[in-house]
């Protein structure tokens, strides 16, 4: 694989410890800023908007410039946002950082996703998005839980801190790794960018990633409370679950990337889902033991992010075939998609939480997915009907 693909994990490295360290801290924050629960979750669902807005405008606005460039731009951005974090003095600016920085997220992993399939053949598409995001993976494995640790020990506001740090090193690595001859997608007018949101089989995709998602984030949003008040383990114990989260993660993403290969985004995406909503009922059932609750948190993340690179080469697939002037723009829109579905997971797990309970959360999440199950079959479908269509044209 090009060497400009480990240059893209390490920024995403960078990246996906900033979203979902918060992940980890929410109760840290709530106690120190006087919030409740559902208010620090917010913070996780903010951070997805920021990113949300980021993916799809910023990435239309900035398709003209050299590749390299903007990447170096948005990880310096995406330092200062956690600089700001560290010295926010209270929530409303914690929620600024948060957002700006999301602004940063959406772009690089709009354009990276692009970058990362132009740089490899076809038959390898899959995998090479897989490896850009096994930065994210890496993230979960070592950076949330080592970031949780830190907010634990010496605040939240040490983890931002040593976040920025990270996006230091991550731009320097950018500028050694990254070549400056990128290939670059021709401009596309706006007329053609707005298309993309009025094709049918791409907003299907993008309801796909976000309600699959947002299932997701129903529950992982308040992982950490239900683990110190329902599963009753020392605050100790919640870095290493984290550590088990993201082992878990990291073969997924992998796993997904291979499988999406080998059989196709459709059967790919199938056992994802139907894994992701099997193991959040068994969740709920297994929360209240520490043994039982560990075996399922190292279960859980393989069936949670392994749909992301199924995901994501649907996307560039489908654009490729129905908006091939607008490739970097259909897939900046899934990126959004994604954080909308965890800005509304987190937003949906509050609202849980407020009116119901912690443990709600679970067997809500299950039926979520399986919604986007069902509307991944019904794509299936509508693929299997345009190639019979095609054979019988030829």
């Amino acid at each position: 694989m090009p060497i400009a693909l480990f240059a893209l994990t390490l920024s995403a490295f960078a990246i996906g410890t900033t979203e979902f360290v918060i992940v980890g801290l929410v109760p840290t924050v709530a106690q120190d800023l006087g919030v409740s629960l559902p208010s620090a979750g917010l913070l996780v669902s903010l951070y997805a908007l920021g990113v949300a807005v980021g993916a799809p405008v910023l990435t239309a606005l900035t398709q003209k410039w050299n590749r390299k460039s903007l990447l170096l731009s948005l990880m310096a951005l995406f330092t200062v946002g956690n600089l700001v974090a560290w010295q926010s003095p209270g929530y409303e600016t914690l929620i600024v950082a948060r957002a700006l920085t999301g602004l940063a997220h959406g772009v690089f992993f709009s354009i990276g996703s692009t970058i990362a399939t132009s740089l490899v053949p076809k038959e390898k598409e899959a995998s090479a998005i897989a490896i850009m995001f096994t930065g994210l993976t890496v993230a979960l494995v070592t950076g949330v839980p080592l970031g949780t640790y830190i907010g634990q020990e010496w605040g939240w506001r040490a983890t931002f801190l040593v976040v920025a740090a990270l996006g230091v090193v991550a731009l320097i690595g950018s500028a050694a790794l990254v070549p400056n001859s990128l290939k670059q997608s021709k401009a596309a007018p706006i007329s053609a960018q707005l298309k993309v949101l009025t094709e049918p089989r791409l907003i299907l995709v993008y309801l796909i990633t976000a309600i699959g998602y947002g299932g997701n984030f129903v529950l992982f949003t308040f992982l950490t409370p239900i683990l110190e008040e329902v599963t009753q383990v020392p605050s100790a114990w919640v870095a290493p679950m984290m550590l088990l989260y993201g082992v878990s993660v990291a073969f997924g993403n992998i796993w997904g990337g291979k499988l999406a290969d080998k059989k196709g985004p459709i059967p790919a995406l199938t056992v994802m889902f139907i894994g992701l909503a099997t193991v959040l009922l068994i969740f709920s059932q297994t929360a209240y033991h520490p043994v039982a609750i560990a075996i399922t948190i190292l279960v859980w993340g393989a069936f949670a992010f392994g749909n992301v690179p199924g995901l994501q080469v649907y996307v560039v697939q489908l654009a490729q075939r129905f908006r091939p002037d607008a490739v970097d723009v259909a897939s900046g829109l899934n990126i959004a998609a994604f954080n909308l579905g965890i800005a509304f997971g987190a937003w949906a797990g509050g609202l849980i939480v407020d009116n119901g309970s912690l443990m709600d959360t679970p067997w809500v999440g299950a039926a979520i997915v399986m919604i986007a199950l069902a509307l991944t079959r019904f794509s299936g479908y509508l693929d299997s009907r345009e190639e019979r269509a095609l054979c019988r044209a030829a």
